[in-house]
C-alpha cells in the first residue's frame, strides 16, 4: 500500500473543519433551512399523485380521458341482499320487504342518488340462483371524500338487518370498505411511524449510556425529517408525492439520519477516548467517519434514484423524496454535528444513565471494541475459506426459496385475513355476482358517441363480452352525450380470483374489442378497472426491473470503485450487497408464501407476495446496506494504510465498527419490526422482509463473509489495474491522528 501524504483532504474534512471554526454560523444555517424549507413547503401546499398519473398503458389512458372530459365518476355503494341459510328466494315476501326498505332507507339519508332496485325491469341484479339481489346506489358529492359521508348510510343498513335476522344485508363499496379499513387500521400505521422515534431513542441511550449523546442523532433525524416534508411540497409541483412517500421517507430518513450521526458520534468519542484533544477528535472523525457518511449518503441516493426508472408514480414519489431525505441527513451529518459536537464539548456526556456502558479501555486509552466479535473474528480468520463456504452456502439455503416467488396484488382475503366482516361481505358478493364488485370499466371515447356506427360497435361490444364467456354479465353503460364519452361496466369471469379474472381480461381486451369497438375509426376504447390496473402494475413493474437493477448496480461500483481505488472491493460489495438481498427474498417467500413460521408474524393463508415489493426492497436494501459496507471497509483500509497487517487490519476494523454497526443495526430492526407487526400484509411483508435483510447484512455478511473473503484476498483487496488509475481519486484522508497523550483519567468509554 505503500506511505502516503498525510495532509488533511477531502470534502468531509474540508466541511467539519468549517462548521468547527463557525459554529453558531453553522447551527444557525442549519436551522434556517429546515425553517424556510417548511415554511416554503406548506406555503406551496403538496401536489398528489393523481389515477392519471399512476401508470403508463390503458389505465392512465382512460383516466386521462376521463380527466379532459370533466366527469367526475360517483362513488358506487351496493347493499346485497340474500339468505343465510341458502334457501330464502329473491321472489319470497320477506326479501322483497328488505329490499323496498333498504330502498327507503337509503333515500332517506338524503346523501345517496340513483338508487336501483333489483326488482327493476331495466336492472339485472338478482343472481342467476334467485338467491341473491343488490341494491345499487351512488354518493352524493365528490366521490374522493365519500369516505367521510357514508356512515349514516352504512347505519341506515345496519338498522334493516336488525329486523330481517334471517336475511344478510351488507352494504360494501369503495366508500363503506375505505371507512371500514380506516376505522380498523387508519391509525395503524401513524401508531407505528409514532413510537419509531422512542424506539430509536431508547436503544441509543443503551448504546451511549449518556441523554444528550442519545438525543443528538435522533435531534438530526428529526430536522432532517422535518425539513424534507418541506421539500416535498416544492418538488411535488413538479414531481407529485403521495401518503405513501411521507411514509418511506419518514422510515428512510430515520434509519440514515440515526445510523450518520452513531457513525461520526462514535468515532469523535472513540478519539477523545485515545487522549486526543476535542479538535483533533473531531478533525479526525470529519476525515474518516464524515467521508464515510458522503460516500455512503451518494450511494444510497443513487440507489434510491432507481425508482426513478420504473415509471411508476408511486415509486418515483417515494425514490425522491428517500433521496431527498439521505441528501439532507447527509449534508447535516457532515455540517452542523461537528459543530454542535464543538460546542457541547464534554457535556455530550451530560446526562450519563448509571451501569449503562461503562466501557473497558486499555493502557492508552483506546477501546477494547467487542469482545465477541473478537471472538468470533479468531475463528473466521483461522479458517477463512471454510468460513466463506458455511457463509455462502447458508445465505444461499435461505435465498433458495426466493426462487419459486410468486407476486400479485394481494386480493382482500390477503391483505386482511377475516379479521372484517366486509372481507366476507366482498367473497359472497364475489360468489353471487362473479366480478360484480369489481367490474372492468371500458372507457369508449369519439368524435360523436352517437353515431350510428358506435352506438352498434358498443351494441356487438357488450354482446360478444358475454358470448366470448369474459363475462356473465349484466353489462351496463353510461353514456354521456355531451363529452361523447361512454363508460362500459363489465363483471369479470374470475372475479376475486386474480389469475381467472386476468384471463377474462385478455379476452376482453385481445379479441372482444378489437372485433368491435376496434372496427370503428376514431375511437378510444382503453380497459380500466382494478383487474385491469393491477395487471398494468404487475407488467410495468416486471418490466422496469432490468433497467432498475442495471442503473443501481453499475453507478454503485463506479461510486465504490472511485471511493476505494479498488477494483476488488467494488467487485465484492455488490454481491455482497446482492447476497444480502435474496437472502431478504428467501425469508420473504418461505414466511408469507410458503407459510413456514407464518403464524408468528400473522401471516397465515397469504401465500403471495405483494408485487411492488420485490423491487422497492432491492432499492431500499442496496442502499442502506452500503451504509455498514462503507464504515467498515474504510476503517479496514485507514488500519492497513497505517501500517497493520491484512488480518490485523480486518480485526481492527470489524471490532472497532462493531459497536457502532450493532446499535445502527438494533435500530433499523427495531424500527422496521415494528411494521412487521401492521395488521395489512404488505406493510407487514415490507417491515419483515427490511428488518430480516438489516439482521443478516450486520451480522453474517459484515460479521463473518466480509472479514473471511477480504482475508482471503489479501493484497489483492486493494488491486486497481493500471489502466484504472486515471480515475479521479476519491479516497478519504488517511490521517492517523497524532499518537495519543498519555491519559490517566478514565473517561467512560463507548
Amino acid at each position: 500500500m505503500g506511505n502516503r501524504d498525510t495532509r488533511v483532504r477531502g470534502l468531509a474534512a474540508r466541511a467539519g473543519g468549517w462548521s468547527v471554526r463557525h459554529r453558531w454560523a453553522a447551527v444557525g444555517i442549519w436551522v434556517l433551512f429546515v425553517i424556510l424549507a417548511m415554511g416554503i413547503g406548506s406555503a406551496a401546499g403538496r401536489v398528489d399523485v393523481s389515477d392519471s398519473d399512476q401508470l403508463q398503458g390503458e389505465t392512465t389512458q382512460a383516466a386521462r380521458i376521463i380527466d379532459d372530459a370533466g366527469i367526475e365518476e360517483p362513488a358506487g355503494e351496493t347493499v346485497l341482499v340474500q339468505g343465510r341459510d341458502g334457501t330464502a328466494r329473491a321472489t319470497d315476501a320477506e326479501f322483497r320487504r328488505a329490499v323496498d326498505e333498504v330502498v327507503k332507507a337509503v333515500q332517506g339519508t338524503g346523501a345517496v342518488t340513483n338508487v336501483k332496485s333489483p326488482y327493476d325491469p331495466r336492472v339485472k341484479t338478482i343472481s342467476k340462483d334467485g338467491r341473491s339481489a343488490l341494491v345499487q346506489f351512488d354518493m352524493r358529492g365528490d366521490p374522493g371524500t365519500a369516505t367521510d359521508r357514508v356512515e349514516p348510510v352504512l347505519k341506515a343498513v345496519e338498522k334493516v338487518q336488525r329486523t330481517h335476522g334471517s336475511l344478510r344485508i351488507e352494504e360494501i363499496g369503495g366508500a363503506s370498505m375505505g371507512k371500514t379499513f380506516e376505522d380498523a387500521f387508519g391509525n395503524d400505521f401513524q401508531r407505528a411511524e409514532y413510537s419509531a422515534v422512542p424506539v430509536a431513542l431508547g436503544i441509543l441511550l443503551i448504546a451511549f449510556g449518556a441523554l444528550v449523546a442519545a438525543l443528538l442523532p435522533v435531534a438530526l433525524a428529526v430536522t432532517a425529517i422535518m425539513a424534507t416534508m418541506g421539500l416535498m411540497g416544492i418538488v411535488s409541483h413538479l414531481q407529485p408525492m403521495s401518503d405513501t412517500a411521507n411514509s418511506v421517507m419518514l422510515l428512510v430518513g430515520l434509519a440514515v439520519g440515526v445510523d450518520y450521526c452513531l457513525f461520526y458520534l462514535r468515532r469523535e468519542r472513540e478519539e477523545r477516548m485515545k487522549g486526543h484533544d476535542p479538535q483533533t477528535a473531531l478533525r479526525v472523525a470529519a476525515a474518516t467517519s464524515g467521508r464515510a457518511i458522503i460516500v455512503s449518503g451518494v450511494t444510497v441516493c443513487v440507489a434510491m434514484a432507481g425508482m426513478l426508472f420504473t415509471g411508476l408514480a408511486e415509486f418515483q414519489a417515494m425514490g425522491l423524496a428517500s433521496l431527498m431525505v439521505v441528501a439532507v441527513a447527509m449534508v447535516g451529518s457532515v455540517t452542523v454535528l461537528p459543530a454542535l459536537l464543538s460546542l457541547l464539548g464534554e457535556r455530550v456526556e451530560k446526562g450519563r444513565l448509571p451501569f449503562l456502558n461503562r466501557g473497558r479501555r486499555r493502557g492508552n486509552g483506546a477501546p477494547e471494541g467487542s469482545r465477541f466479535w473478537q471472538a468470533v473474528l479468531r475463528v473466521v480468520l483461522a479458517r477463512p475459506a471454510v468460513s466463506v463456504v458455511v457463509a455462502i452456502g447458508a445465505l444461499l439455503a435461505v435465498t433458495a426459496p426466493a426462487l419459486g416467488m410468486k407476486t400479485q396484488n394481494l386480493t382482500l382475503d390477503q391483505e386482511f385475513g377475516d379479521s372484517l366482516p366486509i372481507v366476507a361481505t366482498y367473497d359472497r358478493l364475489n360468489d353471487a355476482f362473479p366480478g360484480g364488485s369489481e367490474p372492468a370499466e371500458v372507457v369508449v371515447k369519439a368524435a360523436d358517441i352517437n353515431a350510428p356506427a358506435v352506438r352498434s360497435a358498443i351494441a356487438d361490444f357488450r354482446a360478444a363480452a358475454v358470448s366470448s364467456g369474459a363475462s356473465r354479465g349484466p353489462v351496463d353503460l353510461t353514456v354521456h352525450g355531451r363529452e361523447n364519452v361512454a363508460f362500459i361496466s363489465v363483471p369479470l369471469v374470475g372475479g376475486s380470483d386474480q389469475d381467472r379474472a386476468e384471463k377474462s381480461l385478455a379476452l376482453i381486451r385481445d379479441h372482444v374489442r378489437p372485433d368491435t369497438l376496434g372496427k370503428v375509426d376514431g375511437v378510444e376504447a382503453p380497459v380500466t378497472g382494478q383487474v385491469a390496473g393491477s395487471k398494468d402494475f404487475n407488467d410495468q413493474i416486471v418490466g422496469s426491473v432490468v433497467p432498475v437493477f442495471a442503473f443501481v448496480v453499475v453507478f454503485a461500483f463506479l461510486l465504490m470503485l472511485l471511493s476505494f481505488r479498488s477494483l476488488t472491493v467494488a467487485i465484492t460489495s455488490i454481491a455482497l450487497n446482492l447476497l444480502s438481498v435474496g437472502a431478504a427474498y428467501g425469508i420473504l417467500v418461505a414466511v408469507f408464501q410458503n407459510g413456514w413460521g407464518a403464524s408468528l408474524v400473522g401471516a397465515e393463508g397469504v401465500g403471495a407476495i405483494i408485487s411492488w415489493l420485490p423491487l422497492f426492497l432491492f432499492v431500499i436494501l442496496f442502499g442502506l446496506s452500503m451504509d455498514y459496507h462503507v464504515f467498515v471497509v474504510s476503517r479496514i483500509r485507514e488500519a492497513r494504510l497505517q501500517g497493520r497487517t491484512n488480518k490485523d487490519a480486518i480485526t481492527h476494523g470489524v471490532v472497532t465498527t462493531a459497536g457502532v454497526v450493532t446499535s445502527a443495526a438494533v435500530i433499523m430492526v427495531a424500527v422496521f419490526a415494528i411494521f412487521g407487526t401492521l395488521s395489512m400484509q404488505s406493510f407487514k411483508q415490507m417491515g419483515v422482509g427490511l428488518a430480516a435483510a438489516v439482521l443478516i447484512d450486520a451480522t453474517v455478511i459484515r460479521g463473518i463473509l466480509l472479514p473471511a473473503v477480504m482475508a482471503l484476498l489479501g493484497e489483492r483487496n486493494w488491486y486497481l489495474p493500471k489502466w484504472l488509475h486515471r480515475l479521479p481519486d476519491l479516497t478519504h484522508d488517511e490521517v492517523a491522528a497524532p499518537p495519543p497523550p498519555a491519559v490517566t483519567d478514565e473517561r467512560v468509554g463507548v
